[in-house]
C-alpha cells in the first residue's frame, strides 16, 4: 500500500443528496468509498449523508434514503459531494444555495454530480472554471452559464471544483479521488471489487450510447454508431454514412443486421428519437427546438415519428409526464 494510503485520519466526506436523484449516482459515490475501506482493511473514508431538510430523500426509483442530518452550516471536511436529479427548483431554494456557498469554503474538494453541477453553477462557485454536465444537458448548461467553459468530458476537475456527467462517470471520478488521495494500487483494488475493467480518465468524452465490448468485438459497427451520434442534429443518408465509413451500403446494412438485428436507417431514427424523448420528458425546450436538435426538418415530421415510436404526441407525453411529476411531489 502506498504511503498516502497509510494516513491515520480518514478522509471526511459530506454527501448531500436531493430528492429525485438517481440511485445509481448515489451508489457510484458511496460504494467506492465502502470498497476502499474494505480493501484497505481500515476506515480510509468516513462519510455523512445529508439532505436539505434533514429528512429521508425519495429517489427517482421510489426508494427512500435515510440521512444522517440536515445540510447546514457549520460544515467542514475534505470532500463535499452534491448529488442532484430532477426538478431542482423544487428542492433547492435560497437557503440551500447560501449554505452551499458557505460550506464550500471549508472543503478541499467540492463536486457536483449529475444535476449537482447545476447547483454549483447557480451558486456561482464554478464561475470562470471548466465544468461538465450529463450529455443530454451540455448545450443547455453552457447557455445557462456562459461564464463557464463547458466541455463534454466524463468528469472535470478544475482546482477544488469537480463535476461529473452521470452515474458511470461518477464512479470514474471516485476512482480518481482514491488514486489522488490514497494511491493507484488501492484504486485498482476498488475497481477490481466491482469487476470494473475500464477505468476512464477525466478527459474521456461522454458517449450517447454505451457500447461496452461492442467496440472491441465489432469496431466497424461501433464506428458507425459513433458517427450517427455525432450527426444527430444533421443526419446523413445511409449512403453518405457508408461513404464516410469507407464501406459499401450493403456491408453497412449487414453490420447492423448481424450485430443489432435492425437496419441502419431504423437504428439512426431510433437514436434520434431517444434523444428527443429525453428532452420532451425532462426539459422545457420547445418542441420546435427539439425537432431541430434531433434532425427533423419540420415539427410535423417530428411529431409523426415520435407518435409512431411512443404512442403519443410529444406534447401529450410532456403534459402527462408533468402531471405525474406534480402528483408525485404532492404525495411525497
Amino acid at each position: 500500500m502506498s504511503a498516502s494510503a497509510e494516513r491515520v485520519a480518514p478522509i471526511e466526506v459530506a454527501v448531500v443528496v436531493l430528492p429525485e436523484s438517481s440511485i445509481m449516482s448515489l451508489a457510484s459515490v458511496l460504494d467506492p468509498m465502502r470498497a476502499a475501506n474494505r480493501a484497505a482493511g481500515r476506515q480510509v473514508f468516513r462519510w455523512r449523508l445529508l439532505s436539505g431538510e434533514g429528512q429521508a430523500v425519495m429517489l427517482t426509483c421510489g426508494i427512500p434514503i435515510a440521512v444522517d442530518g440536515r445540510f447546514s452550516s457549520p460544515l467542514a471536511g475534505d470532500v463535499l459531494l452534491v448529488i442532484g436529479g430532477f426538478n431542482l427548483e423544487r428542492h433547492a431554494g435560497r437557503r440551500f444555495f447560501a449554505t452551499l456557498q458557505e460550506c464550500a469554503r471549508h472543503f478541499d474538494i467540492v463536486a457536483g454530480i449529475e444535476s449537482g453541477c447545476w447547483l454549483l453553477g447557480r451558486s456561482g462557485l464554478l464561475n470562470g472554471r471548466k465544468a461538465t454536465a450529463h450529455w443530454e444537458e451540455l448545450e443547455d448548461f453552457g447557455q445557462a452559464f456562459p461564464e463557464l467553459t463547458v466541455i463534454g468530458d466524463r468528469f472535470v476537475t478544475d482546482g477544488k471544483y469537480w463535476t461529473s456527467g452521470g452515474a458511470s462517470p461518477t464512479f470514474d471520478m471516485m476512482l480518481h479521488l482514491i488514486t489522488e488521495r490514497l494511491g493507484p494500487a488501492l484504486a485498482l483494488d476498488v475497481a477490481s471489487i466491482f469487476v470494473y475493467d475500464q477505468m476512464h480518465s477525466p478527459t474521456d468524452v461522454q458517449p450517447f450510447v454505451s457500447l461496452g465490448r461492442l467496440e472491441v468485438r465489432d469496431p466497424e459497427l461501433a464506428g458507425a454508431i459513433r458517427l450517427m451520434e455525432r450527426t444527430i442534429e444533421r443526419p446523413m443518408t445511409i449512403a453518405a454514412l457508408a461513404r464516410r465509413l469507407a464501406v459499401s451500403q450493403r456491408k453497412l446494412e449487414q453490420l447492423f443486421a448481424r450485430g443489432l438485428s435492425i437496419s441502419p436507417g431504423a437504428y439512426y431514427l431510433r437514436l434520434r428519437l431517444q434523444v428527443a424523448h429525453r428532452l420532451v420528458r425532462d426539459s422545457g425546450i420547445s418542441m420546435r427546438d427539439i425537432a431541430l436538435r434531433c434532425g427533423f426538418d419540420s415539427l410535423s415530421a417530428f411529431s409523426r415519428a415520435y407518435r409512431r415510436e411512443y404512442g403519443a404526441s410529444p406534447l401529450r407525453m410532456r403534459s402527462a409526464n408533468h402531471a405525474a411529476s406534480l402528483s408525485k411531489a404532492i404525495h411525497t
